[in-house]
């Protein structure tokens, strides 16, 4: 998929997971290894719950959140709580889109990449090594 070609209608959250699933199946090994227990959930905005505890006003400023707690911080008393989850936001990452120029596969790549990126505890630094990675 690329930018802004042709009239139609807005790419909807099955597009937006099928980006987000190759970019993960193209990820090293290595990393692949570690996110089977790893949630990918695609939503249309941030609730009112999650923006207001992140202190962000308008759900189209969200494109992307993990949650959970970053392998290296996880220990055996972990067992019960809810599964790690990254949550892509479709209405704010087609909005960005939009705006932005940038392809929406990479945008999604991106995103997706970054969230990825909390679940291992990376840098900025290390995130865009692994974007690249899978490019």
């Amino acid at each position: 998929m690329s930018g802004q070609d042709g009239i139609g209608a807005a790419p909807g959250a099955d597009v937006i997971e099928a980006i987000a699933r190759a970019a993960i199946a193209r990820l090293p090994e290595e990393f692949r290894a570690h996110l089977g227990d790893v949630v990918l959930i695609v939503e249309d905005y941030a609730d009112d719950e999650t923006l207001a505890a992140l202190g962000i006003e308008h759900p189209l400023d969200l494109t992307g959140l993990y949650h959970g707690r970053p392998l290296g911080e996880k220990s055996s008393m972990d067992s019960g709580s809810l599964p790690d989850r990254i949550h892509l936001y479709r209405r704010a990452i087609l909005d960005e889109w939009i705006e932005t120029g940038v392809r929406l596969d990479d945008l999604v790549v991106h995103v997706t990449i970054h969230e990825i990126g909390h679940h291992f505890g990376l840098s900025d630094e290390d995130m865009h090594a692994l974007e690249d990675a899978v490019a």
